[in-house]
Order: C-alpha cells, then sequence, then structure tokens
C-alpha cells in the first residue's frame, strides 16, 4: 500500500460529504451533557450522536450513504463477519486548531490503506473520495464533539464488514461501511514517559503471504494472548518477530519501531510484507530525512538491536502509531534478556520529532507537506 494519493479538490470533497445525508439523532446529548464527557474524555468508550454509513451488495455496488444516530446494530447469528471474520477498519483523528477550524491528518492516506486492507479481504473497496465525504460528514454533524484542550482529539473508526446473512467460506455478497468517533484526551496524561516492552519469541501476529499489512481484526486478535502474557509480567506493550526466522523486529502489536544510533542515524524494519504500512511511520521518516538524518529501512535482527543497545550505540528506541503518536520505549527485554534504555524521560531526538508532527497536527507549525485536511 503506498501513502501517496491523489489531490481532491473542495468541489470534489463537498460533493463527496453531501452524499452522505444527514438524519438528525432525535435525541442528542444536550449541551452540558456533551460538554462533561469532553472534558473527561473516555476514549474508546464514549461515542459521538451520531454515526456515518453505506451498504454495499454485489449486485448494486455502494448506496444508502447516510449520517444518523449511533446505535446498535441488529446481526443476525449468520452474519459472516461474526464466523469468518471478513473485516477491515481505519483510525485517524479529527484536530481543533485554535482559530476553531477542524482538520484532520493525511486522511486520504488512510482511505487507501483502507481500500488496500479491503482488497486483501476480499471486501469491495471504498473509493477515497466516497471515504472522505464519510469522515467530514460525519466530523461536520458532530463538530461540537471535537475537543480543544491540549493534546485532545476526536478519533474516528472507520471500519467494513461482512454482513450477509450466510455461514460459507466465500466473500460476502453483502457488506457494511460505517465511520463511528470517540472524543480522545492525551495518550500520555502525566507527560511523555517511556514504556516496557516485551519481546514474543513464542508467538507471532502474521507470516508471510497472510494479512500482517492488512488492518484487520484478526491481526490484533493474535497479539492479544501475547499481549496479555506481557502486561501478566509488568510490561506495557508486546513487540514481534518475524514468524519465519524468528530473529527480525517486526512491530508492536500496533505501532511500528525505531531505533536511533548514537550518530544520528535512525534504522526502522523494512516493510516486509507482515508489517502495517503506518501513516505515522511514513510522515516520522520524512521528518527525519529532511531534518538531514539518515533514515534506514532493513531488517533488523533481535541481536543487533541487544548488541547495540548493550554497547550504547543504540541510544533512543521509540514506537509511533495514530493514538500515541510516538511512544518512547525506555526498556526491551524477553526471555534471558533485559535492557533499560531511558528510565524516565524520552530521548532528545524522540522528543523532537514527536513535537515537530503534533505540531504540525494541532497546527502550530507550518504544514510544509500539505499533510493536513481541512473537515469543518
Amino acid at each position: 500500500m503506498s501513502t501517496t494519493t491523489p489531490e481532491l479538490s473542495a468541489e470534489d470533497l463537498a460533493a463527496a460529504a453531501a452524499a452522505y445525508g444527514v438524519i438528525d439523532h432525535p435525541s442528542p446529548l444536550s449541551a452540558s451533557e456533551r460538554a462533561e464527557v469532553i472534558a473527561a474524555p473516555k476514549f474508546g468508550t464514549v461515542f459521538t450522536d451520531h454515526m456515518a454509513r453505506a451498504r454495499w451488495t454485489s449486485e448494486s455496488g455502494w448506496s444508502e450513504r447516510r449520517v444518523e444516530a449511533y446505535g446498535p446494530l441488529q446481526l443476525d447469528p449468520a452474519t459472516a463477519v461474526l464466523h469468518y471474520a471478513q473485516e477491515v477498519f481505519e483510525g485517524l483523528k479529527a484536530y481543533r486548531h485554535v482559530d476553531g477550524s477542524i482538520w484532520s491528518f493525511r486522511p486520504e492516506a488512510n482511505g487507501a490503506r483502507l481500500a488496500a486492507s479491503a482488497r486483501r479481504l476480499a471486501l469491495p473497496e471504498l473509493s477515497i473520495d466516497d471515504f472522505m465525504g464519510s469522515i467530514i460528514a460525519l466530523v461536520q454533524a458532530d463538530s461540537e464533539w471535537v475537543p480543544a484542550a491540549p493534546d485532545t482529539s476526536l478519533y474516528l473508526r472507520p471500519f467494513m464488514y461482512a454482513s450477509e446473512k450466510f455461514i460459507g467460506v466465500r466473500p460476502s455478497t453483502e457488506v457494511e461501511y460505517l465511520v463511528i468517533a470517540s472524543p480522545a484526551g492525551p495518550y500520555f496524561s502525566g507527560g511523555v514517559r517511556p514504556v516496557s516492552i516485551w519481546v514474543a519469541q513464542e508467538y507471532h501476529r502474521a507470516g508471510p503471504g497472510g494479512t500482517g499489512t492488512a488492518k484487520c481484526g484478526g491481526n490484533y486478535a493474535a497479539s492479544l494472548l501475547p499481549q496479555k502474557i506481557a502486561a501478566e509480567q509488568g510490561f506495557d506493550q508486546v513487540c514481534f518477530l518475524d514468524a519465519t526466522t524468528n530473529s527480525l523486529i517486526e512491530e508492536l502489536g500496533g505501532m511500528n519501531i525505531f531505533a536511533v544510533y548514537s550518530d544520528g542515524r535512525v534504522v526502522t524494519p523494512e516493510l516486509s510484507g507482515t508489517i502495517l504500512e503506518g501513516i505515522t511511520r511514513s510522515s516520522i521518516i520524512q521528518l527525519l530525512v529532511d531534518e538531514g538524518r539518515e533514515v534506514v529501512e532493513q531488517p533488523l535482527a533481535l541481536s543487533t538491536l541487544q548488541d547495540d543497545i548493550a554497547s550504547g550505540a543504540i541510544t533512543e528506541v521509540f514506537a509511533c502509531g495514530t493514538a500515541a503518536v510516538i511512544t518512547p520505549i525506555g526498556r526491551l527485554a524477553g526471555e534471558g534478556f533485559d535492557y533499560t534504555i531511558a528510565d524516565s524521560e524520552p530521548g532528545p531526538i524522540t522528543t523532537q520529532v514527536r513535537a515537530h508532527l503534533t505540531d504540525i497536527q494541532y497546527g502550530r507549525a507550518e504544514d510544509r507537506y500539505g499533510w493536513m485536511r481541512r473537515l469543518v
């Protein structure tokens, strides 16, 4: 999947959003109730008044686009997704800038990745302009839900699933697409802090020819047991190795990983077909290169990482993804090894690139790349 996407005009986006007709919520939260929720966001548990929706059938294609009241879905027990996990999803944020406008970071790239994931799971592809239309229409309908406090945002979760009532191993002939939204507070409520990582050597999240490059629930389900094992040992996250040699660093359960060397060089595992192509990852690479740093995408052996941390050649390690943006890694451990990289504070390069990226997202720095897209 390439994050290089076509430029859509304002007219194209307006038409795409208008295709999602708005059905007003009959009893939305009051302004005071909404303000209370936004003041203390509960990410992933409290959702806005509305959701965007569209339906696909093999006979008619995409239709029934609308924004309607957020509410439960009615699924037949034989609904295909419940039996064969044919579904994909995305994750992105809407940011309120100081002038009250609302923006998103590289949303077209999320649309392109959703289409690539859908293709791998034998689901219909939603065009990028249709994807953008659903995002814009929902955020416009629920614009009052986008918080304005520092480091807060509205998290957007587009997803599609096989909705046909049918038990049989074949692609579904009916698909539902939805976008829901949840106010999100700062990922690090007490300030950015290094996290501890357990390297899983018995379990893998994906293998060659599998769904590692697709953003689908099965990859995350495969990560839950090793994540549970890591948590039971006091670790924050788990890091996976490749399934072929069990020796190469791939990614965390939902984040890409970078290692910073003492000479300023930065290394990240190359996209191998089993690693999700992160949009935050590609953005960080661009920022680091433009700062004059050498960024190397290559296979990264666990043994190399261990040796270079032990010798001091690696001075910082961080992970990246939509939710936390950049997360410093302070401790890396696994069977037979345990290394401390940072005790309490993120390293200078981690801090610098995180600040640069978030400043662009929140409108505090110039967007020289055209990454931000105004939604409202």
